[in-house]
């Protein structure tokens, strides 16, 4: 594994354990951490001492949540030397962890304590955590609910895509027929697929998978063309010598080098169908993230739509960890030569 690897989270255990033993003779004291427990407590001192311009039910419970993340680094902070994995992980996200201490104390300001960002377009922290702790059954359902509705337009989109990107890099015959309709539809906006999803489908709830499973399923198809159609003729001639059948050239050969490809395309596809999962969930679906957005956008609810963006970065980041765990795990054999 590379040094620009090694600085990565997703670098694997044998990158962890690399940079923990660098780590451990480096020894000393974490004084980033110990700063960064200090902006926590700033943010803390902030929140609690500094009254709020409107009344706001969570203040003291963000106060003590903030005190107990300072607290915390400063103890990681002074024991570090004695931590060596836990010190390297902290270590690379020291200058985070210092930037959303004084980031959290600079939105207390801007919002709860100054007003500069007016209600109800913006609120502070603690009208979020407001938002999560009066309506988390609704957002506990919506959540089940858009994670079921994007899977299955996930799983449909990215395997028809992997499949249809496989046609077009091996046959001649079906990159001639599928690559003019792939270059019609793929820039095609999603907005642009409401009236003829209204007509096709029978039911909101497929139309709304149609929609996911097209934006997660065309750079799925397109990477998966490029990754089959670079792979070297001399591995095919290797394998045709050696009495290679073309179901082994594909399957043996072929999608295995293309893979870092596919998995580009995944993650791009995962991106691209997180973004269509609102405009998917505006077809008449009864609950979900989007629908949850819209609906708390026409109250005027601005803290419930910023509530509901921050789970939806947390699924969508934790759904690419998931993703980046499954592809290291995939290519474990291409282990230094895959460099993203």
């Amino acid at each position: 594994m590379s040094e620009a690897t090694a600085d990565k989270p997703w670098g694997g255990a044998s990158t962890l354990n690399a940079a923990s033993r660098a780590s451990a003779r480096q020894g000393g004291t974490w004084w980033l951490g110990a700063v960064a427990g200090l902006a926590w407590l700033l943010a803390a001192a902030v929140t609690v001492a500094w009254p709020d311009l409107h009344d706001w039910e969570s203040t003291h419970q963000v106060a003590i949540a903030e005190t107990a993340v300072g607290a915390w680094l400063l103890l990681l902070g002074a024991l570090s030397p004695w931590l060596p994995l836990p010190g390297r992980r902290l270590r690379y996200w020291g200058p985070w962890l210092l930037a959303l201490g004084l980031g959290f104390a600079l939105w207390q300001v801007a919002t709860a304590k100054f007003g500069w960002l007016p209600r109800p377009f913006f609120a502070p922290p603690q009208g979020i955590v407001d938002v999560f702790i009066e309506d988390w059954p609704r957002l506990l359902e919506c959540v089940w609910r858009s994670l079921f509705l994007w899977g299955t337009g996930y799983f449909f989109g990215v395997t028809l895509g992997f499949l249809l990107g496989t046609a077009i890099g091996w046959s001649r015959l079906a990159a001639y027929w599928i690559q003019p309709v792939l270059k019609l539809i793929g820039p095609v906006p999603a907005n642009a697929w409401i009236p003829i999803v209204f007509f096709v489908f029978p039911t909101t709830f497929s139309g709304s998978v149609f929609l996911i499973a097209l934006a997660s399923g065309i750079p799925v198809t397109i990477l998966t063309w490029s990754g089959i159609a670079s792979v070297g003729n001399a591995y095919y001639d290797v394998a045709r010598t050696l009495g290679a059948s073309n179901r082994f050239l594909i399957l043996k050969v072929a999608v295995p080098a293309a893979m870092p490809h596919v998995f580009v395309g995944l993650f791009m596809g995962l991106y691209s169908s997180f973004a269509v999962l609102v405009v998917a969930e505006l077809l008449g679906v009864k609950a979900g993230l989007g629908w949850y957005i819209q609906w708390a956008t026409g109250w005027a609810a601005y803290a419930n739509v910023h509530a509901t963006l921050i789970i939806m970065a947390l699924l969508c980041s934790g759904l690419v960890k998931l993703l980046f765990l499954v592809r290291d795990r995939t290519l474990s054999w291409q282990r230094g030569v895959v460099r993203w």
